[in-house]
């Protein structure tokens, strides 16, 4: 060893000492940080997992018709097929018939098949009565739909354990009976036009939010500290106030004999009563009266680290109220302006209880679409792949907003 050597040999030792020293803290604070940890991956992780698995998730044709799926295997989905695979879904039925799991498959096979769920049910309490064949002729007896060929296509295909249905439906696509995809009948393609629609509404209440909230932030600013207190104190007044309760204030407030309408007619500034309930405007209204905290507090934590010294440098300089607002002041509100916007934005897109209250049939968003399907139609796979569509959509923006604007702008305060 040279002694040239010596001075990196006792770094790397003092290096290895330090780290050697630094382990008892790093232990306790994962020590301390692994609650949170476990917290986020079974309130946070695990549902969205749980999401994206059930919106791929088919187990019911499995299950309920192992046999007809084995003899369909060499079935070559170009004719009806033979006696055999007759045969296996007579005992498949029989047995579901006793299980009482022929309505899980019919419900599966009636969401690509109209009228699937009752067929079923009808084929299993015939394959009850029939102590053998031929069993070809009895199906194809009892209904048509036996003998057709995409039928049987749809029943091959829902035997693998994972299916893309209902992620191509949130997204107005289905599979043809030879694989592909395509486009569903326009009557049908609903998914896009709901999803279009959230957005839009998002966006509008998102700008709502900002135009009112930025002069709002910039007033908490400058007004003395009493007057700032008391206006601070209004802002977040309606976070004390539970959603459920602010969107029923709306309610009483728009409807046709509510306040507004008795105000506008006192004034002689309409003749009659406007429709303001259940309308694009009511559902905007009261949205942006909820949205409106969170777009102002993330401006006004941004805009108070401002220097209020700048504008009266940029005064002195030469520079006009306007110009000097605009060039100095506004540039350094944007990662206020930023946050607040994506907050609104995104909360937005998630707004179920406000539009199904106050807004129409044409101002329902996806999250109204997704309790439908759980509490109404117990469609958990759609209900999940409008989910997985709505999340996708969400991380695409959230992206989209770092990438424009830049993460080192993106602060709350």
């Amino acid at each position: 060893m040279t002694p040239r050597n010596l001075p990196d040999i006792e770094r790397i030792r003092t290096f290895e000492a330090v780290r050697r020293a630094a382990r008892p803290a790093r232990r306790a604070a994962l020590a301390l940080a692994l609650p949170l940890v476990v917290f986020l991956i079974v309130a946070f992780v695990a549902p969205i997992l749980y999401l994206l698995v059930t919106a791929v998730d088919n187990p019911e044709t499995r299950a309920v018709l192992p046999h007809t799926l084995v003899a369909l295997e060499a079935w070559d989905g170009k004719a009806t097929p033979d006696e055999a695979v007759f045969a296996a879904l007579a005992a498949d039925l029989k047995q579901a018939g006793t299980d009482k799991t022929a309505a899980l498959v019919g419900k599966r096979l009636n969401y690509e098949i109209s009228g699937m769920r009752s067929k079923v049910l009808s084929a299993s309490r015939m394959a009850a009565g029939l102590n053998k064949g031929p069993y070809r002729d009895a199906f194809l007896a009892q209904d048509a739909i036996w003998g057709a060929v995409d039928t049987w296509a749809v029943i091959k295909r829902n035997g693998k354990g994972l299916t893309p249905y209902y992620l191509l439906t949130a997204v107005d696509l289905k599979q043809s009976p030879g694989g592909g995809i395509e486009q569903v009948a326009p009557d049908q393609a609903i998914f896009l036009s709901i999803l279009g629609r959230t957005l839009l509404v998002a966006g509008m209440v998102t700008a709502c939010t900002l135009i009112l909230g930025y002069p709002v932030a910039y007033v908490l600013t400058i007004a003395p500290r009493t007057v700032a207190g008391i206006m601070m104190l209004m802002v977040l007044l309606p976070l004390w106030t539970s959603l459920l309760v602010r969107t029923t204030a709306w309610v009483v407030l728009l409807q046709s004999d509510g306040v507004i309408n008795s105000i506008l007619m006192a004034l002689h500034l309409t003749a009659g009563k406007v429709q303001l309930i259940f309308t694009r405007f009511g559902t905007v209204t009261a949205m942006t009266h909820i949205q409106l905290p969170f777009t102002i507090l993330p401006i006004y934590s941004v805009m108070r680290s401002i220097q209020p010294t700048q504008l009266r440098a940029a005064r002195s300089l030469g520079a006009g109220p306007t110009s000097a607002f605009w060039r100095i002041y506004a540039p350094q509100t944007v990662p206020g302006v930023v946050a607040g916007c994506l907050m609104t934005f995104i909360l937005s897109l998630g707004y179920y209880i406000t539009p199904a209250l106050v807004g129409g049939p044409q101002d329902q968003m996806v999250s109204n679409f997704i309790s439908t399907y759980i509490n109404r139609d117990l469609n958990w796979g759609l209900a999940a792949a409008l989910g997985v569509v709505l999340l996708i959509v969400t991380m695409a923006i959230y992206g989209l907003f770092l990438r424009l604007v830049g993460a080192e702008k993106f602060k709350l305060g």
